[in-house]
């Protein structure tokens, strides 16, 4: 199986007693050792940790990150960013969980703000799949409900998906893409809107049986469409007159 990293700000959980009675060891070690159940090998990562918990060999060893931040985005080391960046091109796996849309490493990848509209009213979510040939919706229905959600609403300032997996409706009448695929370089990378932190939204299986599903698409898979490093090419495939290498 693989090589798991779950990163967190780990900021929410110490400052408020209903995220701290939902994950008491922190979002990032409930789905740690839910993955861990799964088979994977687990670590965790937290922002306070120097290197903001993922110093180059860390990083290497790293399959997929999954990757959880909300109020410290810009606390994030830049280096660190660029660093998370270059190995999801280099083929390390990505998935990005609810606000982690504005997070340094999200946005450098995919080059726009990802911005979005929001609201919290503890309202219902029902998740549709729309693409049900993908192997994130395996074991999931065509629809479920999270029955008490922060809203997320169109327009989402993101690149057009390669895949949109699942759209949102929300009782107050958004609708939202909830589950966006990219590829950058070797990359896959995985947006998966749910998870807002005073919500036990992590406790609902449907939602647990799509982090599985994500982690093991972003595992690194061979081939890639893009180059990640510039190569030069002395050996054209046509004879070029008068080029002599």
């Amino acid at each position: 199986m693989a090589s798991i990293t779950v990163w967190n700000e780990y900021i929410h959980e110490r400052e408020n007693d209903r995220v701290a009675d939902l994950y008491p060891d922190g979002i990032h070690t409930y789905i740690a050792d839910l993955l861990a159940e799964a088979g994977h090998d687990t670590s965790t990562a937290t922002l306070d940790e120097p290197e903001n918990g993922l110093p180059p060999g860390a990083l290497e060893d790293t399959d997929v990150l999954l990757w959880w931040g909300h109020l410290a985005h810009d606390e994030v080391e830049e280096s660190v960013a660029e660093r998370v960046a270059t190995r999801v091109r280099e083929g390390m796996g990505l998935v990005v969980l609810h606000s982690g849309h504005h997070s340094k490493p999200f946005r450098k990848l995919l080059g726009m703000p990802a911005d979005l509209t929001y609201r919290e009213a503890e309202e219902r979510e029902r998740l549709h799949v729309v693409d049900p040939g993908h192997p994130i919706t395996d074991g999931l229905p065509e629809s479920f409900v999270v029955p008490e959600a922060e809203m997320y609403g169109e327009p989402f300032t993101v690149p057009e998906p390669d895949r949109l997996v699942f759209i949102s409706w929300f009782e107050g009448g958004e609708v939202f893409r909830s589950g966006c695929c990219y590829r950058r370089g070797k990359g896959r990378i995985f947006y998966f809107r749910p998870g807002h932190e005073t919500y036990p939204v992590y406790h609902q299986e449907e939602i647990q049986q799509v982090l599985r599903n994500a982690t093991d698409w972003a595992s690194p898979v061979a081939g890639s469409p893009y180059p990640t490093e510039c190569r030069p090419v002395d050996d054209p495939a046509e004879d070029i007159d008068g080029y002599e290498p």
